[in-house]
């Protein structure tokens, strides 16, 4: 035998491994669902609309949308927490062996002690929002105790992407801004109707690659409204992340791709006088907050002031209400407007090592997974996540939520293991 042969015979096995994976995939297809775990994937994206509709619709403020949001958090937490009383699934402690989901906990800890030096005008509130932070991860870990990892995934990606469409057929019904875009400016936003589309077209397309094909068609309306939201940097992050999807996707033929490719450009022709409109009324008359020149202020304050407390940076929740108002407009920012000054200002050089490990320890689960359709998805997401991030960023959460983290870790996390523990044995055995 020479030399280059056991070589050979490593990467047919790995390949053969990756086939069975995938294999293994496409025959889990079977018809399950959880309705918790459908109701909650519902709930993440539809309580982005719940202050609107109390303040908007019915006139009785925002207390009790985002009163309404917590109760049936709390009562999902419950049906959880008794489901998890029953037979477990797996061991324990297994969810804890993933290196993104330890990342994850340290954060939650992390962020909570930061109350203890945070500058926030409200404790109570901010101790508020870390709570259904935290009970977002507490809900998933619960769910995956005891039931299936595809179960409680794709339960959660069909209530996502389900809710997302309800929300963008909201939007399409509500008046457009002064400045064409969707969105209410307070309670909506562009910027949020673009992201909760955007996610929800990457939950359409980890659902169509196992073969469900009906839900391109919500992948397709998605699209057209986040186009529509007129939302620049959640635009560039996700259509730059496509292109690179459809390149890494060696599943599809070159003539599909190319299809796809005139479809995109279409669509651009399409909006195309939409777009010269909104550009118009942005260098004119634009709002200088949601300008490059506003959002420069808005970083230099947040590099400056995590200067001064470079360790453990500001705290939770400490911009809003406490940064000067920016701009002519006065306007008043809630986060640093870029995710990693966010995490710099919040938390100091040790946020930035968090955001590190948790986005790194999700490359390395992504990377390690079989090349497939569901793997381009995932470095689609990561990618779309890290461009956006450049001009966006969340007041107490990351732009990936870290309840996703836990579910696409959960998800990765024993396959990429077992594929690498059995192309070993393979290995040896030559």
């Amino acid at each position: 035998m020479s030399v280059s042969q056991p070589t050979v015979l490593s990467l047919q096995a790995a390949g053969w491994v990756a086939q069975s994976c995938l294999s293994t995939e496409r025959s889990s297809a079977t018809p399950q669902a959880s309705f918790t775990a459908a109701a909650l994937g519902f709930l993440f994206s539809f309580r982005a609309v719940l202050a609107l509709i109390s303040a908007r619709w019915l006139n009785v403020g925002t207390e009790p949308g985002v009163g309404a949001g917590i109760l049936v958090e709390a009562v999902l937490l419950l049906l959880a927490a008794m489901q998890a009383c029953g037979p477990a699934e797996r061991p324990r402690g297994w969810i804890f062996r993933l290196p993104c989901v330890r990342w994850v906990l340290f954060f939650l800890a992390f962020s909570l002690c930061s109350l203890a030096w945070s500058a926030t005008v409200s404790q109570p509130a901010s101790l508020l929002y870390w709570g259904v932070m935290a009970t977002d991860v507490a809900i998933v870990l619960l769910l995956l105790r005891n039931q299936a990892v595809y179960t409680v995934v794709y339960s959660m990606m069909k209530g996502y992407v389900v809710a997302s469409a309800i929300l963008a057929a909201v939007a399409w019904l509500m008046p457009a801004a002064s400045d064409l875009r969707l969105g209410d400016l307070e309670y909506f936003n562009t910027n949020q109707i673009g992201n909760v589309c955007a996610l929800g077209v990457f939950m359409a397309q980890l659902l169509a690659s196992r073969g469900e094909g009906r839900w391109r068609v919500s992948a397709l309306f998605l699209t057209l409204t986040l186009i529509r939201s007129l939302s620049k940097a959640t635009l560039i992050a996700f259509f730059v992340s496509q292109a690179v999807m459809l390149i890494q996707n060696n599943s599809m033929t070159r003539g599909r791709k190319v299809v796809l490719g005139f479809t995109a450009l279409a669509l651009m022709l399409v909006f195309g006088g939409l777009f010269e409109s909104y550009y118009n009324i942005y260098t004119t008359s634009g709002n200088q907050a949601e300008t490059l020149t506003g959002r420069t202020g808005i970083w230099i304050y947040s590099l400056s002031a995590g200067l001064e407390k470079p360790w453990v940076g500001n705290g939770i929740d400490s911009m809003w209400k406490v940064a000067p108002p920016f701009g002519p407009e006065r306007f008043e920012s809630r986060h640093a407007e870029n995710e990693v000054l966010q995490q710099f200002f919040a938390y100091g050089l040790a946020g930035v090592a968090m955001l590190a490990g948790i986005y790194g320890t999700l490359y390395q689960s992504i990377r390690g997974f079989p090349r497939s359709p569901t793997r381009a998805v995932f470095h689609g997401l990561l990618l779309y996540i890290l461009i956006r991030g450049l001009a966006e960023a969340e007041p107490f959460d990351l732009l990936l939520p870290l309840w996703s983290i836990v579910l696409i870790g959960a998800y990765l996390g024993p396959r990429v293991r077992s594929l690498k523990r059995t192309c070993n044995q393979q290995r040896s055995a030559t």
